[in-house]
C-alpha cells in the first residue's frame, strides 16, 4: 500500500455523500479541507471521531477549514450516521474503496487474531492548492482534532 507523504497532490475523487450529491474534492479548491477515513459509520470509534470533529468544527473554520468524512458504507448508512449525531459535514461513500486504496488507507488489519482488508484510520489536511499538507495514517479517534489542528495551525 502506498502511502501519501506531505507535498503530494491529493489524490482527486468524486463520490456520493450522505444527500446523494456528488462531491469531489475539487469542490474545495482555494479552501483547506480536513479529509478523512474511517472503518464504520456508527461505530464507537468512528463516533468518536466524528464527534470529536463536528464539535471542532468553529475552531476549524476560524482556520478556514472544511471537513470531510469517507468510509466503505452506503450513503444510506452515512445518512443515519449524520442525522443520529448531526454530524453537519459531507460524508462521502467510498464503497469499492478505490478512493481509500488512492490514499493509502485500505490495507490489511488485524482483530481478535483475525487479518481482513479494511480502512486504516487517517487523517489528512489538504492545502488550498490541492496539495497534502500533513498526513496522519493509524490516527486514534481521539488524536484527530488535535493533530489537523496543531497542523493548520501551524
Amino acid at each position: 500500500m502506498a502511502q501519501l507523504a506531505a507535498g503530494n497532490r491529493a489524490p482527486a475523487f468524486t463520490l456520493t455523500d450522505q444527500h446523494d450529491k456528488l462531491v469531489k474534492l475539487s469542490d474545495f479548491k482555494g479552501k483547506k479541507v480536513v479529509v478523512y477515513f474511517y472503518p464504520k459509520a456508527d461505530t464507537p470509534g468512528c463516533t468518536t471521531q466524528s464527534c470529536a470533529l463536528r464539535d471542532a468544527e468553529p475552531d476549524l473554520k476560524k482556520l478556514k477549514a472544511k471537513v470531510v468524512g469517507i468510509s466503505p458504507d452506503k450513503p444510506e448508512k452515512q445518512k443515519k450516521f449524520d442525522e443520529k449525531y448531526d454530524l453537519g459535514f459531507p460524508l462521502l461513500a467510498d464503497e469499492n474503496h478505490k478512493v481509500a486504496q488512492a490514499w493509502g488507507t485500505w490495507g490489511k488489519k488485524t482483530l481478535y487474531g483475525r487479518s481482513f482488508m479494511g480502512i486504516i484510520r487517517s487523517a489528512f489536511v489538504v492545502d488550498e492548492k490541492g496539495k497534502v499538507a500533513d498526513v496522519f495514517y493509524k490516527v486514534s479517534p481521539k488524536a484527530t482534532v488535535p493533530k489537523v489542528t496543531e497542523s493548520l495551525e501551524g
